[in-house]
């Protein structure tokens, strides 16, 4: 039914291309014809011609691009994590703003999302978070957000009133719903259950809810806290940590990859992909792909578009 769901999907996107260009070509004709006659058509309505030629341009490009998402979980949901660098209030604000760059983001493509971890800053902001963004190819546009932020700005938090730079890590993963190649062993799992904090009413503080779990042979720790079931936070914990091992062993074979090629470089925390400078001018730098923006406030407010496309593209 999934499968089905996406052919269908894929041939509604084409018709409406396909109708689009018809339509198009009708007022070209259209227009065309009444520039020979008196009365000729004004401007306005071949900008109205070239404003729907942009969205169509936009609607071919996009299926486009979906032919670069050929990995085995790209049409997969995605977990983002966002984790506060060095820095303190700073570092936990910023992480907050990340938080906000990539809900907005999913509320614009379509996805839904949901905040399925969270743990607040001792002073303001956040110290990590953890959001599940669902729908097809989230984590196809996603995984290449996965990397260090930094930001350079006037901190609100510093009374002189002095320019600081920020850093966040955020991590993304497939959810992968008991996929056998993660080969996940339940002997390899600590489960404990600890009572949630924060609001949810009398449950909250009657029943052990939240969910703790440590993959033993990695180390590897995840949480969730979301639900008022703690079978439900069970298994929302459970796909993260595949989505973890899923991602380390990734890791694992960039490394090898990367030593045959004879350069040596991990997708990982300590390797800035992208700089978002909102003073002493306005600047959104993708290290990468030489992407940029002059217009910071929108790329925080989720239009990366621009900079996820070139990422797939590159």
């Amino acid at each position: 039914m999934k499968d089905l769901s996406s052919v269908q999907n894929d041939l509604t996107s084409i018709t409406e291309i396909k109708q689009g260009a018809e339509d198009i070509l009708t007022m070209i004709e259209i227009l065309e014809d009444e520039t020979n006659t008196p009365g000729k058509p004004d401007n306005e309505e071949w900008e109205s011609v070239e404003m729907m030629l942009g969205d169509l341009d936009k609607q071919i490009n996009k299926i486009e691009t979906q032919t670069y998402l050929g990995g085995k979980y790209d049409e997969y949901d995605a977990i983002v994590s966002i984790h506060a660098g060095q820095g303190g209030t700073e570092a936990n604000d910023w992480a907050e703003m990340l938080l906000r760059m990539y809900l907005r983001y999913a509320e614009k493509e379509g996805f839904n999302s949901e905040i399925i971890n969270k743990i607040s800053g001792n002073e303001a902001g956040i110290s990590t978070a953890s959001i599940q963004i669902s729908g097809r190819y989230a984590y196809g546009y996603l995984k290449l957000e996965h990397g260090t932020h930094r930001l350079v700005r006037v901190s609100p938090f510093n009374a002189q009133g002095l320019r600081q730079t920020s850093f966040a890590g955020v991590e993304v993963m497939p959810l992968i719903d008991n996929d056998l190649d993660v080969n996940l062993k339940a002997e390899d799992i600590d489960f404990s259950a600890v009572r949630s904090s924060g609001a949810g009413g009398q449950n909250v503080n009657k029943v052990a809810t939240s969910v703790r779990l440590i993959h033993k042979p990695t180390g590897i720790v995840v949480s969730s806290s979301s639900e008022r079931s703690q079978i439900r936070n069970r298994e929302i914990a459970m796909n993260i940590l595949r989505g973890k091992l899923f991602q380390l062993e990734q890791e694992r074979i960039e490394k090898e990859t990367a030593k045959l090629k004879g350069e040596h470089k991990i997708a990982g925390w300590g390797n800035q992909i992208r700089n978002y400078v909102l003073q002493p001018y306005k600047l959104v730098k993708d290290l990468r792909t030489k992407v940029e923006s002059f217009d910071p406030e929108s790329v925080l407010d989720g239009s990366l578009e621009e900079f996820i496309l070139a990422q797939i593209r590159l």
